[in-house]
This record gives structure tokens, C-alpha cells and sequence, in this order.
């Protein structure tokens, strides 16, 4: 379960019994239905890109994994709840968290 309070949920490739998860596009394909749920909604194109809202990251540990933000939630529950039950369905492993920016580079 997701707190309320939780800025970004981070859905990781991994069950919950610790299996990669599979087709290994499955974050790419999953930001990719979300791309419509955006600040401002879809406009003509927005399909070419991901929403800020739900995010495919490289890796975390080595790890594929999508981050959701909680604006999603209170932008369109439904779509909210369509992607934690798409990783409740997967038995995905689902961790409360927040992405911080890179440090800046030191030159």
C-alpha cells in the first residue's frame, strides 16, 4: 500500500519473490500508455514523449523501474490506480521514494 504523503512511487522489475520481471521493455511500454496524463493533458504529439508523471528510469541497482508522481493521483485517480494495480497484478516490488538531482559536476 502507498501512503498518501508519498511524492513519487518507484515500481520496480522485480517480483515479489525477487524475479526479474519480463518482457524486458515492460517500463517503456507502461510509460508509454501513460504518455496522455500530463500537466495541461494530451495535446497533438504528446504520444512522442513520457508524461513527467510516470517515468522509466534506467536502473536503480541494477534494477528497471518506473517512478510515478503523486500529481498523477491527483490529476486522474483512475489512471492513479491503473498503475499500481498493473503492479499489483505483477506482484511488482513498490517503494515510497523521491529522486534527487545529480550533484553538479566539479570541474
Amino acid at each position: 500500500m502507498v501512503s498518501n504523503n508519498a511524492k513519487e512511487v518507484f515500481i520496480l522489475g522485480l517480483t515479489l519473490d525477487g524475479k526479474t520481471f519480463r518482457p524486458s521493455d515492460w517500463a517503456e511500454r507502461l510509460a508509454g500508455v501513460m504518455s496522455q496524463f500530463r500537466p495541461g493533458g494530451a495535446v497533438p504529439g504528446s504520444h512522442l514523449s513520457y508524461s513527467p508523471w510516470c517515468v522509466p528510469t534506467t536502473t536503480v541497482d541494477n534494477v528497471k523501474c518506473v517512478v510515478v508522481h503523486h500529481d498523477l493521483r491527483d490529476y486522474d485517480v483512475l489512471a492513479w490506480d491503473f498503475v499500481m494495480n498493473f503492479a499489483r497484478d505483477n506482484q511488482l516490488q513498490v517503494a515510497e521514494a523521491c529522486l534527487l538531482p545529480d550533484p553538479p559536476s566539479k570541474k
